[in-house]
């Protein structure tokens, strides 16, 4: 059995205008419908554009997830379960960060910081 690990991406996350794990961008349809399914783990975190919610319906591993306005601004921070969890959308959401369950924490990420991605994409466009 093999296990699909998701990422590094080319590019980085930022907190509050620091560097703090590798980072892919889901930019297109597909990528942003597609985003972690499929895979038994992330390495850094995955930026989904357009996206005010997410689900995890079909997802093996629980994930964190960021929920960020169009400025970047952390609206929302959670730990979602597989197959059960999941995010309402949310009044001014523009974007989803994903990252392995626990690392918002260990990166800093709260309400409030300044996310952003700053780098490469994972193509399409």
């Amino acid at each position: 059995m093999t296990h699909t690990v998701f990422g590094p991406g080319p590019g980085r996350l930022l907190c509050d205008g620091r560097p703090v794990a590798p980072a892919a961008l889901a930019d297109t349809a597909g990528e942003r419908r597609k985003g972690l399914l499929g895979t038994d783990a992330v390495e850094g975190a995955l930026w989904i554009t357009k996206c005010p919610s997410v689900h995890m319906v079909g997802m093996r591993y629980p994930i964190d997830v960021a929920v960020v306005d169009r400025q970047g601004v952390v609206l929302k921070v959670a730990t979602l379960k597989p197959w059960l969890g999941g995010t309402r959308p949310r009044f001014r959401a523009a974007a989803t960060i994903e990252a392995p369950a626990g690392a918002l924490a260990d990166w800093g990420v709260r309400v409030g910081s300044r996310l952003a991605y700053e780098g490469g994409s994972l193509g399409g466009s």
